[in-house]
């Protein structure tokens, strides 16, 4: 079975690669997240991907090498991980009854082969209280993540609604990057699934 490996230390990128890869490796290594300020967020978070899935696939060229970033924009500004309070607090402030977009770009890399692509979601905030936010910043979840928020953790209560992939947003487009493997040659195990012959399909009134 061909080896796969997440170029991520990112436990949201490991849980929902986990739900349809049981087995796989987590390598990482240390790169350059600086890229010219003339390219479009598109073109950032794909040079960003590439490098993190490059960087590990160096010295694994036979294995299949997942690299991502993901990029919180608000009128094309990129909002990263805050390092403070009040950073938390003014990104949160400034996203507040708006919509901003998610970029997640995504890289495999398998031998001399290599797709690359990305996921723009839209996500509109409910309009927030000075209370809201400085009660959201305190459960600590605004301090590894761009833009200041988890949609996947407390801050699924910030959220109105979303428009585009939820599972990009937390970190990782799955069901793209699945037909991405699986156009690439990569045989997924599908070791949950039931035998149909068990399930009872009728049904009673």
């Amino acid at each position: 079975m061909a080896r796969l490996i997440l170029a991520s230390s990112s436990p949201r990128r490991k849980e929902l690669l986990r739900q349809v890869q049981p087995h796989f490796d987590i390598i990482t290594c240390e790169v350059g997240e600086t890229v010219a300020e003339t390219l479009t967020p598109e073109e950032q978070v794909m040079i960003l991907a590439e490098r993190k899935a490059e960087a590990v696939a160096k010295d694994n060229p036979d294995a299949y090498v997942i690299g991502a970033d993901t990029l919180v924009f608000y009128h094309d500004e990129a909002l990263g991980k805050p390092k403070t309070y009040d950073e938390a607090k003014q990104m949160l402030t400034t996203l507040s009854g708006n919509t901003h977009y998610v970029l997640t770009g995504t890289c495999v890399f398998h031998g001399n082969e290599k797709q690359i692509f990305y996921e723009k979601t839209e996500v509109t905030f409910w309009e927030l209280t000075e209370k809201q936010i400085e009660d959201y910043i305190r459960t600590g979840e605004p301090f590894d993540k761009a833009g200041s928020y988890g949609i996947q953790g407390y801050g699924a209560t910030l959220v109105k609604k979303i428009h585009g992939d939820y599972f990009s947003v937390v970190g990782l487009p799955i069901a793209k990057l699945y037909r991405t493997l699986t156009q690439m040659g990569f045989t997924f195990a599908i070791n949950n699934i039931k035998d149909s012959s068990n399930l009872n399909t009728s049904s009673s009134k």
